[in-house]
């Protein structure tokens, strides 16, 4: 090989390509990290409505690193989403120095258990809120099926005036509701089996029943759906009459 000058040039070329190659990519290196490929302008496009602006800003300026070239945008994206209330981030780079922050919050449907909230989709997320919002009970991993019932259950109570304030769904699997209407808390006891058919038996014999009741002034405060043909009303007020004692 080393005779062979045809094979010394070729190989002569092949370094020096590489060398060039190393050097093209050192000065590429070099260049995408200069100053003026900073971001310059960085912007919310979303209006928010629930996370603090504040707070984005100062995760956006103090944790984000990189430029123009250089961002790490599915890191970036990560660690917005952390912020309270965000539940997505989409970022969008602008040549040449601006960075448009796209943000998808999220919309509470419930809190769940203590400290946490339910949102829209069923995810379970943390944030701090006094807004009155019902409130759900139950296993977290269960959360978006308790908002899937919370809300058929809410359509199906709707013209009975009753909104439903709680739902609580059982370690054992039962599920109680609770709900608000011009009598006052009335709790429901659906069980384990067919919440759905249960309470669509209640929802039917309301007028006839709870609904009678109410129109002459009796309240009643629970309802217990875990029969098979009916159900049981406890009435605060109802109480049996002693028996009266005749004789000498």
């Amino acid at each position: 090989m080393w005779d062979d000058p045809r094979q010394m040039n070729a190989l002569a070329a092949t370094l020096g390509l590489l060398a060039l190659v190393g050097l093209l990519a050192t000065a590429v290196a070099f260049v995408v990290r200069l100053p003026a490929f900073a971001f310059q302008d960085v912007v919310v496009a979303t209006p928010l409505t629930r996370a603090n602006g504040a707070h984005l800003e100062a995760v956006i300026r103090e944790e984000l690193a990189g430029n123009f070239f250089t961002m790490d945008l599915a890191r970036a994206r990560a660690t917005l989403a952390q912020v309270p209330w965000i539940r997505d981030v989409a970022l969008r780079r602008q040549w040449p120095h601006r960075l448009e922050v796209t943000v998808e919050e999220h919309e509470p449907l419930a809190r769940l258990n203590e400290g946490q909230f339910v949102n829209t989709r069923g995810e379970v997320f943390t944030a701090e809120s006094r807004d009155e919002l019902p409130k759900f009970e139950g296993p977290e991993t269960r959360a978006g099926e308790m908002a899937d019932r919370f809300r058929a259950w809410s359509e199906a109570l709707r013209p009975l005036s009753l909104r439903l304030a709680e739902v609580r769904l059982s370690p054992r699997g039962g599920w109680r509701l609770k709900t608000a209407g011009p009598e006052g808390v009335l709790t429901l006891e659906l069980g384990r089996d067919e919440p759905d058919a249960r309470l669509g038996r209640f929802v039917a014999a309301y007028r006839q029943t709870l609904g009678a009741l109410a129109r002459v002034g009796t309240k009643v405060e629970v309802v217990d759906l875990r029969y098979r043909n009916g159900f049981a009303a406890r009435v605060p007020a109802f109480r049996e009459k002693a028996a009266t004692r005749t004789g000498a």
